[in-house]
């Protein structure tokens, strides 16, 4: 997997797959996702800060010592 943020932009870019995008399709004005053959392979977020997106929130879960 690959994030990039261009902040010149406001551009944000994850890519989960290498796999060649088979189509493209925009879920709304400023998200658009790359699928391939086995599912999304990319997405490309525009206007990333200023909607929310960027940076990236990562929840992380830690199990309880037993």
């Amino acid at each position: 997997m690959k994030i990039v943020y261009h902040e010149d932009d406001d551009i944000l870019f994850i890519e989960f797959s290498q796999l060649p995008i088979v189509r493209d399709e925009s879920v709304n004005w400023n998200i658009n996702i790359g699928y391939t053959t086995e599912g999304i392979g990319e997405m490309t977020i525009l206007d990333a800060q200023k909607s929310g997106f960027y940076p990236v929130q990562i929840e992380r879960i830690h199990a309880e010592a037993a």
